[in-house]
């Protein structure tokens, strides 16, 4: 009886048709995500639901990564696409404003600054390792003033805006100017590696002037703002917060050239997985850098730290640093949603007033038209035309990745000392950096989409030139077709 209810059983079940593609797939995802959940659930409790901290980090992530995919979506008529940052800048504002979601939506504030101090050391990272010492070599003196000369001329300008039509102090005002200063690589870098590839500007090299000068342009301005911050924060008179944000400065720089040194050299070559090995020693040190000069009281310290151990390693590693920097890519595109969606989880509307907004746009704004003058005039001497100084203008006013990785921090020491006037000073130039991002992420971006084609010379190949009515049709087409694709 039992052997004939088995043989009836085994032959139901090889008639019986098996789930098979998308219904498969489903029910095993679903099955996997409930069986994570239950997991989690068991181990953090109240943590994982709804109004838990655990809760509210994994959903300002999914919805930080469908803003970015919903934003990235959105293709106007012979128009770039839109940043996906700012789908992921406006996941974590809609999170923060929405009443009802807010409150199921909780992430504790020690957990917030923590993980945008890591993604600031990937950011570091990155940074480090994308220096081209070669690139800065060949151009030289127009790459330097290019770096050097709009970010801290817009840095001292948005200063003295600030402190008279914001209230700020003049060393907040610092503050508040590098911030702004940084030019974002999430905007720039992909748009001149298109415009390389179609041929643009190649021949002067103005993709590759704009990509390294950015690097150093980026270094300015966090090494401005380290020091200015360590200044801000320090007790006692002018001159000794001044000395103390030097120290700051060397002792960053003199840490990370042991820390990169100490890189060079382990973990050797002839170990097994040695580009995993080097992502998580650099990476580890890069992250330990950031927090431990917070504990230590030189919070300044530690991004100039990781900015060099990055980039010494680099030099060590020579061409076998691509790996590794392609690794820790991988990282900064698990973290860009975290940070972006919790700059933006960082401001309510309904405490923003009117007049806040209104004087930080003006405060932008001046900065910007100062950005815009002194790149045109720093350039005059490149052997570049009036139309490629107008792009490189142009392509010098996006902000976004240094805004949100910088933006915040200020806020986060001001709280953990509890001075309501500090916090309040750091509000405000949280606000003006988010401001700043979804004023010049897409003004900056659809102006490099749009100014490239037009703007720029086109290197033409002898054997794809056929004649010169056919070969200006052709150009218009694919000025069109870059512009998609930008």
């Amino acid at each position: 009886m039992t052997t004939s209810c088995c043989l009836s059983c085994i032959g139901l079940k090889d008639r019986c048709p098996r789930p098979q593609g998308l219904i498969s797939l489903l029910i095993t995802k679903v099955c996997l995500f409930a069986l994570l959940f239950g997991v989690v659930w068991s181990i953090t409790g109240s943590e994982c639901l709804p109004g838990g901290n655990l809760f509210g980090i994994v959903i300002l992530f999914i919805c930080s990564v469908l803003g970015g995919k919903l934003v990235g979506m959105v293709q106007l008529p012979t128009l770039p696409p839109f940043p996906p940052l700012l789908g992921m800048l406006l996941a974590g504002l809609v999170l923060r404003n929405v009443p009802y979601i807010t409150d199921a939506v909780y992430i504790n504030t020690h957990w917030s600054a923590a993980l945008r101090n890591i993604a600031l050391a990937i950011i570091l990272t990155r940074a480090g390792l994308g220096l081209d010492p070669s690139a800065l070599r060949r151009l030289k003196a127009v790459c330097v003033r290019l770096a050097v000369g709009p970010c801290v001329v817009e840095a001292c300008i948005v200063a003295v805006v600030s402190h008279f039509l914001l209230g700020l102090a003049w060393v907040w005002g610092f503050i508040l100017g590098f911030v702004l200063a940084a030019v974002s690589p999430a905007v720039v870098v992909p748009s001149m590696l298109l415009l390389q590839k179609e041929g643009y500007g190649v021949e002067k090299g103005i993709p590759t002037l704009l990509m390294a000068a950015g690097s150093f342009d980026d270094i300015l301005a966090i090494t401005g703002f380290s020091t200015c911050l360590g200044i801000a924060f320090s007790t006692g008179s002018t001159w000794m917060n001044i000395l103390k944000g030097l120290l700051e400065v060397v002792g960053g720089i003199i840490a990370g050239l042991i820390l990169g040194l100490f890189l060079c050299c382990f973990p050797s070559q002839d170990q097994e997985d040695l580009v995993l090995r080097r992502t998580l020693m650099l990476l580890g040190l890069s992250i330990f850098a950031v927090f431990f000069s917070h504990v230590v009281g030189f919070a300044g310290a530690g991004g100039l730290c990781t900015l060099v151990l990055a980039f010494l390693a680099a030099l060590g590693w020579k061409s076998d640093k691509a790996p590794v920097a392609a690794m820790v890519g991988r990282s900064w595109d698990i973290f860009q949603p975290l940070l972006f969606g919790l700059i933006g989880a960082e401001i309510t509307i309904a405490t923003l007033s009117a007049s806040t907004v209104g004087l930080g746009l003006a405060c932008i704004s001046v900065g910007l038209v100062a950005r815009l003058l002194v790149t045109f005039l720093l350039v005059h001497l490149g052997g570049f035309n009036l139309k490629e100084k107008l792009f490189i203008a142009v392509a010098w006013l996006p902000k976004a990745t240094v805004q949100a990785a910088i933006g915040s921090k200020a806020l986060d020491m001001a709280r953990e000392v509890g001075d309501e006037a500090l916090v309040k000073f750091g509000l405000d130039v949280l606000t003006l950096a988010v401001l700043a991002i979804l004023t010049t992420a897409p003004i900056g971006a659809l102006g490099i989409g749009l100014a490239g084609p037009r703007l720029l010379a086109k290197e033409v190949k002898a054997d794809n030139v056929v004649g010169g009515a056919t070969s200006q049709g052709v150009q218009g087409k694919d000025n069109v077709a870059l512009e998609s694709k930008l």
